[in-house]
């Protein structure tokens, strides 16, 4: 037995309630190393003599490139509960608790591993309504001006003596205009990059955040969007811009013109008095700022004066413009208490508000139920990237770095994920693919498939392409709106929304073999299960005996399937 592989952490993602009643319980070991794993588990309150334990068989949940994932899920009759494990791998039988590996149970009750109290306040409580959500991200700059047009317009409107630009003339008016696309695309939630008062077209050097930038249409603009959208089921997020501000915020001003007598002194983080801002953008200002732009200053979310300004923002924009979300722009870089304050004030005006951290790594630290709901996937599209556009893992690599994403986070946590393969700060996908059609086809189609909530960035469906960030945020190409990609964009969603499997379903690697692009994977719900084969060669492949030992380069209709490269199975039909 590979001892040194096996892991279990109390109190994590490997032990957690799921609710009142049901516990998840996983423990890690080396892949293919274990016949069997049985967890045995008893009331830490008993006060019977000798100890009683209960055992309930595991199962292997998932497996990575190195580990299976034993798993399993106790309808449990108590709240405190103190557990060991029983492994076996054919030729040895040990027993694991307390991190040791034994061959004897104890009489003292505190060298088991322990679940003190399955507390309904620890439980990591995510909005149910993740579960059936596509996400489409507007860069509202971008977008549209008017019914599938936008006109370019590169302009300044003075708002209090400061200007604030708009580099391509998209408003929320204009996207209002547009909600019969969105609908008829069949997205159900929006995200939209920020839209307070800031100074330049991206609107992260924010100015006002109790206000709509004028460039956008104001704060009646939002109003009627929101409006808009609500009446059609659809969900709208905004951008919280909370870990720096821009030079014109009034804190940041104040401190400019008063220096150490201003009573925002300790708004900021690493003044130096008096405050200089910086005219040559080359140069680094001598306080800190957001990635050293000089005009993104770093706001000191410990403060509590800060703190209780922002969480103001939050509450602010639920409870009168009924915003249904906020995706946490730096999240990584926020200090965890204004989170779990921040957290806290706009849940108690509505607790299905969800709350998305741009966390770029993995994001475990934030996803234990007292700070984020979710985080924006960027991990999902690195794996798409290096198994669909590079090409450079095989179907093995690539089902092992999945199921890695799938194990590291907390059960109820993993449907909430933000799966995205483009936003506003990286080049579109399909250029990464060398505007290879079938190749981007194939990953969005997994996107649509996997567990948590595809995202599709504005333009996706009409093949936006782009390498540099003026590339990448150009205007929304209503001229292709009929296009057999978008299309296919409109089929994939539908499917999704069509198969509660894909929504809700356990998933599960059927096959994905060294040195091949062809990955099986299900996801199954209570009687449905749904297959999806992905082919990313170029080659004809023979499927299992499940599916009918099916041809792909063979027919009218198996040609359609290696033209495409794909096949949906419902319950075992094509």
């Amino acid at each position: 037995m590979k001892k040194e592989a096996v892991l279990h952490i109390p109190m994590s993602q490997y032990a957690h309630g799921l609710d009142e009643e049901h516990i998840v319980f996983r423990l890690r070991c080396a892949k293919g190393d274990l016949k069997s794993c049985t967890l045995y588990y008893g009331d830490t309150a008993c006060r019977v003599t000798p100890i009683v334990f209960t055992p309930v068989a595991m199962k292997v949940a998932a497996s990575d490139l190195y580990h299976d994932y034993w798993q399993v899920v106790l309808d449990s009759p108590y709240k405190r509960l103190y557990y060991y494990f029983h492994l076996n791998d054919g030729t040895e039988r040990v027993l694991y608790y307390g991190d040791v590996f034994t061959d004897h149970l104890v009489d003292d009750r505190s060298q088991y591993f322990k679940l003190p109290f399955n507390h309904r306040a620890d439980i990591a409580v995510v909005p149910d309504w993740v579960n059936d959500a596509v996400v489409y991200n507007i860069f509202p700059d971008s977008f549209a001006s008017g019914v599938k047009r936008i006109s370019i317009q590169d302009r300044a409107i003075d708002y209090h003596g400061q200007p604030v630009r708009s580099k391509l003339g998209g408003t929320l008016w204009g996207i209002a205009d547009n909600v019969d696309y969105l609908e008829e695309l069949g997205v159900n939630c929006v995200y939209l990059n920020p839209i307070f008062v800031a100074g330049e077209y991206h609107k992260y050097d924010l100015l006002d955040y109790f206000h709509v930038d004028p460039c956008f249409g104001g704060d009646e603009a939002l109003h009627h969007l929101v409006r808009v959208l609500h009446a059609r089921g659809i969900r709208i997020l905004i951008d919280g811009v909370f870990n720096h501000c821009g030079w014109h915020f009034f804190a940041f001003e104040d401190v400019v013109e008063k220096g150490e007598a201003s009573s925002y002194r300790d708004w900021f983080y690493g003044l130096k008095f008096p405050v200089v801002c910086p005219d040559d953008p080359e140069d680094y200002p001598e306080y800190e700022c957001f990635a050293y732009e000089r005009m993104m200053p770093k706001l000191d979310t410990a403060n509590p004066a800060v703190r209780e300004y922002f969480c103001e923002v939050g509450r602010y924009w639920v409870k009168n413009f009924h915003i249904d979300g906020w995706r946490l722009d730096v999240a990584s870089e926020v200090d965890d208490g204004f989170w779990r304050a921040f957290r806290k004030a706009v849940k108690e005006i509505d607790p299905d508000v969800l709350l998305i951290g741009e966390v770029w790594e993995s994001a475990g630290h934030w996803l234990q139920g007292d700070m984020f709901d979710s985080t924006m996937n960027y991990d999902f599209r690195k794996h798409c990237n290096l198994f669909f556009a590079e090409q450079s893992i095989d179907a093995s690599d690539f089902a092992g770095r999945i199921t890695d994403m799938l194990m590291r986070y907390r059960m109820q946590m993993t449907p909430a994920q933000m799966n995205l393969l483009d936003s506003h700060d990286v080049s579109r996908f399909l250029s990464l693919c060398g505007g290879d059609m079938r190749r981007y086809r194939l990953a969005i189609l997994f996107m649509m498939t996997f567990v948590g909530m595809p995202t599709v960035f504005y333009g996706d469906e009409l093949g936006v392409q782009g390498l540099s960030e003026e590339e990448y945020r150009c205007p929304m190409p209503w001229d292709n709106e009929n296009s057999t990609l978008c299309t296919f964009f409109k089929e994939a969603i539908a499917m999704r929304k069509k198969l509660e499997s894909l929504r809700c379903g356990d998933f599960r690697v059927v096959s994905a073999e060294r040195g091949s692009g062809l990955i099986i994977y299900a996801r199954e719900y209570c009687n449905q299960r749904v297959t999806i084969c992905i082919n990313r060669g170029g080659k004809a492949v023979d499927l299992d005996e499940e599916y009918g030992k099916l041809h792909w380069s063979e027919g009218l209709d198996h040609r359609k399937l290696y033209d495409h490269g794909f096949a949906v199975f419902v319950d075992g039909q094509c």
